[in-house]
């Protein structure tokens, strides 16, 4: 890969990965536009750890608080609201882990294609504006429960379909049990984490068998645009969401299922 193309999916990278807009939907339009190949498995590795460089530094204190607590109750038996919500992500985390494991290369195989992306882009786009406006959003993460965390982690499972968006059904979830919008980001922003670190784990292990030569310039650039980007979109994204709600995000990937929809059916 060239700069150019390094700092374009770096950057879709970072601002998709936390948006309720799909990273797939968005990461499939370089290659049909511009007919470019496929990044490869070490550059997603990179830019897996620039987002997650970016929602570690964001929400550090919260993670130390949460690794602190969790700790506590596992050697010393001592519980905390930390430790519970520790706990809570971590089960949130085990349906998309088991349905990734069973089923990840069926999706892979048969589930990439360009109008699967767009029907999830359109169907999941409407989930999240019935989630939005329907929801009650009186609950906060003091009130997350055993199955309100379990019900978020199936939702979260979805998110392996491409095109489903991993934010944005975590937080339509979450907006459908009662989150207020800032604790289903907040609450969606740190599963991620664990999720994140199993994905780029797995990919860092299959890159380890490869024998394919590493560009390290384009993988520290993509580390820190990805970086860089996620962490900007995590912080203006917590800052507005209150104010301009997931409708401007619906619009959008209304926009982007039709427009992917037209370049599905016009390659001849």
């Amino acid at each position: 890969m060239d700069s150019f193309q390094v700092v374009v999916l770096a950057l879709i990278q970072g601002i998709t990965e936390f948006l309720p807009i799909s990273s797939s939907a968005h990461l499939i339009l370089p290659k049909e536009l511009f007919g470019w190949q496929d990044q490869g498995l070490a550059f997603d590795v990179a830019v897996h750890i620039g987002t997650l460089a970016a929602v570690m530094v964001y929400f550090r204190k919260d993670v130390a608080e949460l690794l602190t607590g969790w700790l506590s109750s596992v050697f010393f038996l001592k519980k905390s609201d930390n430790a519970r919500l520790a706990w809570l992500i971590i089960l949130a985390t085990i349906p998309a882990g088991v349905v990734g494991l069973l089923f990840g290369d069926l999706i892979e195989t048969h589930l990439r294609s360009m109008t699967v992306i767009a029907a999830t882009t359109i169907l999941f786009g409407l989930v999240l504006w019935y989630s939005d406006a329907k929801a009650g959003q009186s609950l906060d993460l003091a009130k997350m429960s055993f199955m309100f965390a379990l019900a978020i982690g199936i939702a979260q499972a979805f998110a392996l379909i491409p095109g489903t968006s991993r934010s944005g059904i975590t937080i339509s979830a979450a907006l459908l049990l009662g989150f207020s919008r800032m604790d289903a980001a907040r609450f969606s922003f740190l599963m991620s984490i664990p999720v994140i670190l199993l994905s780029g784990g797995f990919k860092g292990l299959s890159l380890i068998e490869t024998e394919d030569a590493v560009d390290w310039n384009a993988l520290f650039l993509g580390i820190a645009i990805s970086a860089v980007s996620a962490y900007l979109c995590i912080h203006y994204f917590l800052g507005f969401i209150n104010r301009i709600g997931m409708l401007p995000f619906v619009i959008y990937r209304l926009i982007l299922g039709v427009a992917l929809f037209f370049l599905a059916y016009s390659v001849v």
